[in-house]
């Protein structure tokens, strides 16, 4: 899960918008809970995407911690910095095994002060 969380990453910081939506469950109960947004279905994700300002290039990954819950479901929590900014981001998803490979059905973003 570590290769495919850092697939992810990669097309995040490339701001690879079709890689990024790839990796999402397509179906109208994912959901991704960002700083200031919120999108709910597939649909409103990739629509949110497409118009979402690119992560910033000195974003940074302090850490990553990987947890099997069941099988075919696995938490993926990430904290992270963004240069000088005065706050540590963490970023978490819930990947499921689906019959076409892993995706993200949850996804929650959100900053905390330095």
């Amino acid at each position: 899960m570590a290769e495919l969380s850092d697939r992810y990453e990669a097309a995040l910081m490339a701001n690879d918008v079709d890689a990024v939506n790839g990796y999402f469950w397509r179906d109208d109960r994912v959901l991704r809970f960002g700083i200031a947004d919120a999108q709910r279905g597939y649909d409103e994700l990739v629509e949110w995407r497409t118009t979402a300002a690119p992560v910033s290039p000195s974003r940074v990954i302090l850490s990553r911690d990987v947890t099997a819950l069941a099988p075919g479901v696995v938490a993926v929590d990430i904290q992270f910095r963004d240069g000088d900014a005065p706050f540590t981001g963490r970023q978490t998803q819930t990947w499921v095994r689906l019959a076409d490979g892993w995706r993200i059905a949850r996804a929650h973003v959100s900053i905390i002060a330095r």
